[in-house]
């Protein structure tokens, strides 16, 4: 993962050229990830629904959730070769705007009316959103004066914005073109709004920091070599086993999604093995990242149920969920936009509410958070299962899949702030970059398992499998927090 998030760096440009009072080039780097999540959640939005369809794949309902989690999941797994592209390779601002293009790209194939190359126009998208992802958010720690630059945090809040601004505003225009006008003319959208990203983003990039076109730690010309011996070993590898299931007649969809899926669980863990047994770290360290993984065992199962938001509950809804509000009826697809919108309404409320109580003295540890957090995403899963009954062969409101919504939202701003932060508290300095992202391949693990899951032929939104989900993660909110005096040992003096 690029280190860039902790380096100091001089700011680019004076008092005149400023955006609500931080660095000219942050308005670049918020435009562009607005439009990048832009097409990114409408694309998404789109894609349970599409894959099911009649006039789309007309896919069963848990090999669209399995094909959905593979992407996402993907997407996660890149974050980590994607920071490392640009520390060892590009540069963060070379491999951002390239990343765009590959994005870009992906749209567009999705766009064409050709169900052969769809699922090249997904991979398209997850290597680009992974390479995007990692180094933009780099090329904003570039804008400020080191991590002790008080507008630092500020500036952070509000590159989240732009997120969220994005998010909102693309199942909104996404998926309204999509689902009643044209699937393919909806994914064409999402092609053009990264289109404008990356050519503000090419205009504007004079406003950003110079360190952001250097390489932190370029190969040397034997390390380039070695990998890229090494990549096209691997390949060739792919390349023929995989022609011979094709010319065997043997090949189905599953011998790209399981092998995906397990190594979106294989990676993460071997990654924090390699750390936890490197004998380079002090004790102190290693105890520190032994605690870490309670962290990331819990922000697993988080995601694992969080991000069924865009798959389980929106097929749900596409179903059984009596989409009209005063007779007024809206695509199933806004049901996306309610998280979003969420977060843009609470996130102010929670930092409010989280320094009042730290004046008092009566903040909630980073423990308690989590486990609340995981409460919270279970607590969602079991009000989801009063629709579940209720529906038959019917419909219900639409307030049901608000209320969930609002559940997983309240416990994502509990866990996930608050995640990224331990992060960078516990990480060994010597894996100070990579930590980050570990981070992220929490949220691969948790949607491999439910990939895994649905692979298996288990359809997710039978009350008895979801009951199951809410009582994980309820009862892993209720480990954590009865084994809080043992990983407050383990954190040392993180808090």
């Amino acid at each position: 993962m690029a280190s860039s998030l902790t380096k100091s760096s001089a700011p680019v440009n004076g008092p005149d050229k400023t955006f609500f009072g931080h660095p000219r080039g942050l308005a670049t780097l918020f435009m562009t990830e607005m439009w990048e999540r832009f097409s990114y959640y409408g694309m998404r939005a789109l894609l349970p629904l599409y894959l099911v369809a009649e006039e789309g794949l007309a896919l069963g309902a848990t090999t669209a959730v399995a094909i959905y989690s593979v992407y996402v999941a993907t997407v996660y797994l890149l974050a980590m070769p994607g920071g490392w592209f640009g520390d060892r390779v590009w540069g963060a601002r070379k491999t951002t705007a390239v990343a765009a293009g590959i994005i870009m790209t992906g749209h567009l194939l999705l766009a064409l009316p050709l169900n052969a190359i769809f699922y090249v126009g997904l991979l398209f998208v997850a290597v680009g959103s992974g390479l995007l992802k990692a180094n933009i958010s780099t090329m904003v720690g570039h804008l400020y004066d080191g991590p002790d630059d008080p507008r630092r945090d500020g500036g952070f809040t509000l590159f989240y914005m732009g997120i969220n601004m994005g998010a909102f505003a693309a199942p909104l225009i996404i998926g309204t073109i999509g689902q009643t006008v044209s699937w393919h003319l909806g994914f064409g959208l999402a092609a053009v709004g990264m289109g404008l990203g990356l050519l503000q983003f090419l205009l504007g990039t004079r406003h950003l920091a110079p360190e952001s076109s250097i390489v932190p730690k370029p190969l040397s010309p034997l390390e380039r070599a070695a990998t890229l011996r090494k990549a096209m070993v691997w390949l060739l590898v792919a390349v023929v086993f995989y022609g011979i299931v094709t010319l065997t007649g043997s090949f189905t969809l599953k011998w790209a999604t399981v092998p995906l899926l397990v190594l979106g669980l294989v990676v993460p863990v071997s990654v924090l093995v390699r750390i936890k047994r490197d004998k380079e770290l002090t004790a102190t360290e290693q105890s520190k990242v032994s605690g870490y993984v309670w962290f990331f065992v819990a922000a697993a199962i988080f995601w694992m149920i969080y991000d069924q938001g865009g798959s389980t509950l929106s097929l749900f809804a596409d179903e059984h969920v009596d989409n009209q509000v005063f007779g007024w009826e809206f695509p199933v697809s806004w049901f996306q936009s309610v998280n979003p919108v969420l977060i843009m309404a609470l996130a102010p409320v929670f930092a409010t509410i989280w320094l009042s109580l730290a004046r008092k003295d009566k903040e909630p540890s980073t423990i308690a958070k989590f486990a609340g957090g995981l409460a919270l995403v279970g607590i969602s899963f079991f009000v989801f299962m009063l629709p579940l009954v209720a529906s038959g062969d019917g419909k219900v409101s639409p307030w049901w899949l608000v209320l969930i919504y609002f559940c997983q939202t309240v416990g994502e701003l509990m866990l996930s702030p608050v995640g990224l932060s331990v992060t960078t508290k516990m990480a060994p300095a010597k894996y100070a970059s990579q930590m980050m992202g570990v981070w992220f391949l929490a949220v691969t693990a948790g949607d491999a398992v439910t990939g895994l899951v649905a692979e298996a032929g288990v359809n997710l939104d039978r009350t008895g499998f979801v009951a199951l989900e809410a009582a994980l993660a309820v009862l892993a909110g209720f480990a954590v927090y009865m084994y809080r005096g043992k990983v407050k040992q383990l954190m040392g003096d993180v808090r």
